[in-house]
């Protein structure tokens, strides 16, 4: 199909593409904890990831986001995906993605402190809104299940709401 017949316009609803990865490790998740000079989300524990860069599909760049803020790399696998309704004309798609950890250590990152925690301790932990949300929803699946759909939006209250597709 022909660049022109993609028919993008601005008057439509556009997403930025981000990626989400969960690296586990036997009954431990590896999740960062921001750093308290963070603009967002500081000393809450988050999974790692970040832009997709013009070039990249999204796979590519979970894995260079990996390997960037851990110095690891391992075989990732699509989970889900999140469309969060940030601003009426602009939201943020977000491609989740699990890997079992292989070998090494995680090396220290700019963004924060890196720690792999027990799955059944995470309620002890400040841990992001939605992430939360997200991994007792990826505890729930099962081996061979299709990436999931799902949906945030903040309410007229501004409290943030998962909606997941059916």
């Amino acid at each position: 199909m022909p660049k022109d017949d993609q028919r993008v316009t601005f008057d439509r609803y556009m997403c930025i593409p981000r990626t989400l990865i969960f690296l586990t490790r036997g009954d431990e998740i590896l999740l960062l904890k921001g750093a308290p000079t963070k603009r967002l989300w500081a000393n809450q524990y988050n999974g790692v990831g970040g832009h997709v860069e013009r070039g990249e599909d999204v796979l590519t760049a979970a894995k260079r986001e990996l390997l960037e803020e851990t110095g690891l790399s391992a075989d990732l696998k699509l989970v889900g995906t999140l469309m969060v309704d940030v601003q009426p004309e602009v939201g943020v798609c977000i491609y989740i993605f699990t890997g079992e950890w292989m070998t090494g250590e995680p090396r220290p990152s700019a963004e924060g402190t890196l720690e792999w925690l027990p799955f059944n301790a995470l309620a002890d932990y400040p841990l992001v809104p939605d992430v939360a949300i997200l991994l007792a929803r990826l505890r729930e699946m099962q081996a061979g299940e299709p990436p999931f759909a799902a949906r945030s939006f903040y309410d007229e209250d501004e409290k943030l709401k998962v909606v997941f597709g059916e």
